[in-house]
């Protein structure tokens, strides 16, 4: 008697485990990105730029690796050194995960920034940041493709003159494919969470 009591309480308990998991996957609601979802994701011609001490970097040599795309200039006044100390906060919060993560800077200003200027402004807030330079021309066929705005603003002043430029980040998947955006302001935090989900579903 006592036997079966204790079969019929297991099977009562297997029951109500397997219940609750039932429910748990039929009602739990799909993960809601912060970025801006492109779906699908559309592909990006490779390209390639150069990097500090004439190394170069290919598009194509990152597969298999998110990447977090920003067009800044090391002469920025706001936008870009915040989007950066973000970047530095998301790294750091990643764990042994940020290794899955490229964190690049391409430069919005290719007369003032050099391949190691730009460089050696994305390490100063991790050495692991990569900065970006090149010819106009292969900077510009990126712009056009990806859709970012860059223009030259005159202030008059000893400074120069400032860039106005996207300030969106473009996050690309293992692909090398375009796959969100998020726009300016957006919280380390919020990239974290959707890093994680996008490492998540890849594995």
């Amino acid at each position: 008697m006592i036997k079966k009591n204790l079969y019929f309480v297991l099977f009562i308990v297997t029951v109500v485990i397997g219940l609750t998991m039932l429910v748990e996957v039929v009602f739990r609601k799909p993960y809601s990105f912060h970025g801006t979802i492109i779906n699908p994701p559309l592909p990006v011609t490779d390209f390639t730029l150069q990097t500090s001490n004439e190394e170069v970097f290919r598009l194509s040599d990152q597969k298999g690796k998110i990447i977090l795309l920003f067009f800044g200039y090391t002469s920025c006044p706001d936008v870009c050194p915040v989007t950066l100390a973000t970047f530095k906060q998301v790294y750091d919060n990643l764990g042994v995960d940020a290794q899955q993560v490229r964190f690049v800077m391409i430069t919005a200003d290719p007369d003032r920034d050099t391949p190691d200027k730009v460089s050696e402004y994305a390490a100063r807030f991790n050495p692991e940041f990569i900065g970006l330079s090149g010819d106009m021309t292969a900077l510009y066929s990126i712009w056009k493709e990806l859709g970012v705005f860059v223009e030259k603003q005159e202030t008059g002043s000893a400074a120069g003159y400032l860039v106005s430029h996207t300030s969106s980040v473009y996050v690309l998947n293992q692909s090398g494919n375009l796959l969100m955006t998020f726009p300016y302001g957006t919280t380390a935090i919020e990239m974290i969470d959707d890093l994680n989900e996008l490492l998540k579903q890849s594995r």
